[in-house]
């Protein structure tokens, strides 16, 4: 596997800073799941002091995304990527520090292939569940990436 946590990690500075400056890191990635922190703090809060639900799906979003980079990398093609929907769940106030982690990076290498194979574009839905320190579930997070060769 090519990325390693602390390069995403200084990724994540340059090219999505508002992530980086909110706290969200990446803690884990291999093929399979990818999981990340985000702690809150005041300038990541709502007014109702918890999370705001923004952060939550920022930091939702890279457990997801970090796999889908990854693994466009690896295959050596040139592969957009994008989300074209997302829905969300919020089960309990996000405060302390909140656990995103997605298990479902083993749909991915099956849609590269296929979007290589046959040149047309492919959809996947990605869950990821935030908890918080006591294993509680703060929120879910659906997303639905796109992926395409560019051509």
């Amino acid at each position: 596997m090519g990325v390693s946590t602390s390069k995403f990690n200084t990724f994540t500075f340059f090219k999505l800073p508002s992530a980086w400056w909110c706290g969200v890191r990446l803690r884990h990635i291999d093929k399979n799941k990818a999981i990340v922190t985000v702690t809150h703090k005041w300038f990541n809060q709502n007014p109702f002091k918890s999370m705001f639900w923004a952060v939550q799906g920022m930091a939702a979003e890279l457990a997801t995304g970090a796999m889908m980079i990854d693994q466009i990398k690896e295959s050596g093609q040139n592969i957009s990527m994008l989300v074209a929907n997302n829905n969300a769940s919020f089960t309990k106030k996000a405060t302390g520090k909140i656990t995103f982690t997605c298990e479902d990076g083993h749909l991915i290498k099956e849609a590269i292939d296929k979007t290589i194979a046959t040149g047309e574009g492919q959809t996947i839905w990605m869950k990821s569940v935030g908890v918080n320190t006591d294993g509680v579930v703060v929120s879910t997070f659906n997303f639905e990436w796109t992926i395409r060769v560019k051509r």
